[in-house]
């Protein structure tokens, strides 16, 4: 069988697409994880922001580089957001191929092998019949993403993925269960839901109303040894009911993933958002009220038109109130299309970025020692690990607790013998060791 290269850049989103393009091509192509090794290399790439875009572009040529003979496809958002340009100038490619009906792959590749090159960007087809069956998991043992929903209805003004990836697309839930049984008897015991807004599941065939706690219901229902990861609920459509809901059902972790993305009321209308720093920490307070152990994520979108040292400062008494446990944060791009795109222009958005940046260090700076700070409660305790991978040659390992996502928190440097990954483990939290944590494993705490 001829071999395939996946390179998979941008979100968890993206991931599921590269994990179902490869088992629709699973017929016909094994997977390898050497792209000088493959007859065909993906490059599934992401189109959210500049720096995303020129990642993606730099990732192609240095692949097609390292193998000139592989055909390649460049996919993704980027291919689905600019494809007749890059048809034009990236003649390097053997196909562009968007992100919309991954089941045309199959079709792409065997036109490539035949010597033809492809632009191909097919539009959704019926929800129903959209295609999420994987039979590689790009994830560590033991955890997947599982996809509720495609596109997004907010219409943020700075946002491009509804150009991207279109409006809401809400999975029927029957098929999500299904997906979710699969996984879970698979050996899966983290799930992920992911979304552009998890809480919006539903709306765009329910007469506006979420459907999302419906969901949760069914999910928590299933037969099986697993925990349930929340990831991004936007502040503006957050289930008031979700927290008890958490705390009734302990499949579903106590973890809240809010994207506030800023604090000043100014910047937040400019934004498209309904949110006000104050309402922001009434949720915060709201949640911890129910659930006091709770472990919350953040983004912060900065150099947005408009901010200035006043409006910065909003943000940096945010957070210091806020006292949350993890913040991400990304400087704002000016992407065609989006409405922010014509506050200003390009020669200032150029100046504005430098200040930008220099904030974010100074909110990195803030931030750190309020995480460290948070991650103190842990020590002296007991916590339930996922294994994600042995250190050769050393009896340790690297894996998460409940408080941690994949890719994004901190991790959890485990001190045993005889672990495996995909497993979970029952540890003691010994220290604090910069934005990880470092724990024993308790004898007798495997989970087999």
């Amino acid at each position: 069988m001829r071999r395939v290269y996946v390179e998979n850049l941008g979100c968890s989103k993206n991931q599921v697409d590269a994990e179902v393009m490869v088992a629709q091509l699973s017929g016909s192509f094994t997977l390898t994880d050497e792209p000088n090794e493959a007859d065909l290399i993906i490059v599934n790439t992401c189109g959210f922001i500049e720096s995303a875009r020129e990642e993606s572009v730099s990732a192609f040529f240095e692949l097609h580089r390292a193998n000139p003979e592989a055909k390649i496809i460049f996919s993704g958002c980027m291919a689905e957001r600019y494809s007749a340009e890059l048809e034009a100038q990236l003649s390097e490619a053997s196909a562009i191929f968007g992100n919309r009906d991954l089941s045309k792959i199959g079709e792409v590749v065997a036109q490539i092998f035949d010597g033809s090159r492809v632009l191909e960007t097919p539009p959704y087809g019926d929800v129903a019949n959209d295609v999420y069956e994987r039979n590689e998991l790009f994830n560590f043992p033991g955890s997947a993403y599982l996809k509720i929903s495609e596109g997004c209805n907010h219409r943020c003004s700075y946002c491009a993925i509804p150009l991207i990836r279109g409006s809401l697309r809400s999975r029927p839930m029957a098929q999500i269960i299904d997906e979710a049984k699969t996984l879970v008897a698979r050996g899966v015991r983290e799930l992920n839901l992911i979304a552009q807004d998890l809480a919006s599941y539903g709306t765009d065939w329910s007469e506006g109303r979420s459907c999302f706690m419906d969901l949760l219901e069914a999910l928590v229902a299933l037969e099986g040894e697993f925990w349930i990861r929340l990831l991004y609920i936007h502040p503006d459509t957050f289930p008031p009911q979700l927290p008890a809901f958490i705390k009734a059902n302990a499949k579903v972790l106590s973890y809240f993933d809010i994207p506030f993305q800023h604090a000043d009321t100014t910047i937040l209308r400019s934004m498209g958002r309904t949110g006000t720093k104050e309402r922001h920490l009434a949720l915060i307070e709201a949640i911890r009220a129910e659930i006091p152990q709770a472990v919350l994520r953040s983004t912060i979108l900065l150099g947005y038109p408009g901010e200035d040292d006043q409006a910065f400062d909003e943000v940096i008494d945010f957070l210091r109130r806020a006292n949350l446990d993890w913040v991400g944060s990304f400087v704002y791009s000016r992407e065609e299309g989006t409405r922010a795109f014509d506050l200003r222009a390009e020669a200032e958005h150029k100046k504005a970025i430098g200040e930008a940046k220099r904030r974010q260090k100074r909110l990195q700076r803030i931030q750190g020692p309020i995480t460290a700070a948070r991650l103190e409660r842990f020590v002296g305790t007991e916590m339930d690990v996922l294994v994600e991978e042995l250190i050769e040659g050393e009896d340790l390992a690297i894996g998460r607790s409940w408080a941690q996502a994949p890719e994004v928190d901190g991790l959890i440097v485990i001190m045993g013998r005889d672990l495996e990954a995909g497993s979970i483990v029952r540890c003691g939290i010994r220290r604090v060791n910069g934005l990880d944590l470092e724990a024993l494993l308790i004898e007798g705490g495997r989970d087999g």
